[in-house]
Formats: C-alpha cells, structure tokens, sequence
C-alpha cells in the first residue's frame, strides 16, 4: 500500500519505499499506513478496490495549487494539503500520447510486441548466438498496443523508455528516480511514435472544426484537459502562422514530416496545414503539464 501511495502522490507515507526499518524514513501519516494496510487485507486482498479509493479520496483529487506560504512550510507535500503533481511514468507517458491521438490499441493480453526503436538497439549489445540478436519490428497494431506488452531486453532496455527514468530490468526496483534532461524533450519532438501520434492527433483536430481555437481546443483537451487561456491561444497562433509559411515554401519538408511512422497520413487533408498543426501539437505534447500528473 505504501508503493501504491507512492504511485499516485509522488512519495509513500513512508518515503524510503526499499526500508521499513529502522534506517528507513519514519511515516508522515502512521496511522492511515495501517488503515490502508488493514483494508487491503479485509478487503480480500482487493488491488482494484484500493486503486479506486485512493484516487477518488478527497486528498487525492484536491487542487495542485499552492500559496507561497503553504509552498515555504511544507514545500514537499508532506501534509496532503493539496493535490499531488509528479510526472508520469515512462510507460503512462508513450500510452498518454497514443491514446490522445486514437492510436492505442484496446487489445488485452497476447504476447510481446516490438514498436518503435532505434536501429541497431539490440545488435549492439548481443551475443553473436542471442536469438534476440536482432531487433525486427513490428507492423499494424502491435506498434500501438500498450506500453506494458513492450517486449524488454534485459540488457537493452526500450530507448525511450530508458530516457524517462525506466529502471533496469537487471535489478529489482520499488522506487524508480525521476529526473527533468532536455533528452526527454528531445524524444517528445523527435520519436517517431510521438512524431506519429501528433500528427494523427492533428489531423482528428483539423476534421474536427475550420476554426483555429477549435482546433486548439480539440487538442488541448485531450492532452492537458483544458482549454487553452488567451495568452496561450496567442502563441498557438503565431506558431501556426510560423510553420505555415515555412511549410507552404517547403512541401517536401511537410511531407517528409507527416509521413513519419508506419501509418499513413490522411490524403483529404493539404500536407503543409498537417504538418503545421503536427508541430504545434507536438510542442503541446511537449509541455511540462501535458506529461505531469
């Protein structure tokens, strides 16, 4: 219970999630650990029904929003004054992005599937009699299945994956590290999966309306769950003006982009708008907010 904890609010109750003794960290809320802990037991061992309560507790679903007071005397959260605010897993991270952009499969179960991975991933770490020696990837709707049937060398990890703190599967692990490098940025912009799923996310927005801040809106609400204020509405524009021009002037540019990822994109709709709006879902996409909790 303390791990799920952890999950869901970014630290456990008790915060060293590896040690429970006396080295480790004393619980901020003792008695809600063995509450949690009782009620898990009574409740058959109910993995689901624990998930369900946690997230629907009013700890869980307060505001993240915080005054400079509250900020400088509990500045970690220690408390549950306000809402959590941590930033997805790797996993959650690639699924968030699929499923915004109506790629991810509902398929559950079946064996591991290869998506998108560098050349080379494997080949270099292998063993000349490795039947993993190679990597082949995969085609239709295995590239878009859910991050948890990603199939997982074990010295070769998933490259993206690895970039947003995925632990090694050489060790176990209770607590994985986060970190903030502009190499997670860089994967965002420049991952063929994301590059894909920005692309059919703008292509859903432009089907969906011939107004700007619809299109806006329709993305927005998909990756950050609101609609966009008017300082930032400005911005989308400028950008789209920006990318517009560049790609009208270039057409073999927009089309290089657009036809990024296995799947091809839409012919009814003119590629330099496509790959307009594919960059400025991309950057929305790339936002601290979109990838946080």
């Amino acid at each position: 219970m303390n791990r799920t904890w952890h999950y869901f609010f970014g630290a456990g109750i008790v915060e060293s999630n590896s040690d429970f003794g006396i080295m480790g960290a004393r619980p901020s809320h003792p008695q809600l650990l063995d509450w949690l802990a009782a009620e898990f037991v009574e409740s058959q061992w109910d993995y689901r029904h624990m998930l369900k309560m946690m997230v629907t507790s009013a700890a869980y679903r307060q505001s993240g929003k915080v005054s400079p007071e509250k900020l400088e005397q509990d500045p970690f959260n220690r408390l549950l004054a306000r809402g959590p605010r941590t930033r997805l897993d790797a996993e959650p991270i690639r699924d968030l992005a699929l499923a915004a952009a109506g790629l991810l499969s509902p398929k559950i179960g079946g064996p591991s599937v290869k998506p998108y991975q560098p050349d080379g991933i494997w080949e270099a770490v292998a063993m000349p009699q490795s039947d993993t020696r190679t990597y082949q990837q995969d085609r239709g709707e295995s590239l878009y299945r859910r991050s948890l049937y990603t199939i997982w060398k074990r010295t070769a990890a998933p490259a993206t994956m690895e970039i947003f703190n995925a632990p090694a599967r050489e060790v176990f692990c209770v607590q994985r590290d986060r970190t903030n490098t502009p190499l997670q940025a860089l994967a965002l912009l420049n991952d063929p999966q994301f590059v894909e799923a920005s692309r059919e996310l703008a292509a859903l927005a432009i089907q969906s309306s011939s107004a700007t801040d619809a299109r806006a809106d329709f993305i927005t609400l998909r990756l950050l769950s609101r609609r966009l204020d008017d300082e930032e509405r400005k911005v989308v524009h400028a950008s789209l003006a920006t990318m517009m021009e560049i790609y009208r002037a270039n057409p073999s540019d927009a089309k290089k982009l657009i036809t990024t990822g296995a799947k091809p994109p839409p012919q009814d709709i003119d590629p330099a708008e496509l790959a307009a709006w594919t960059i400025v879902t991309s950057q929305i996409l790339n936002l601290d907010e979109t990838i946080t909790r």
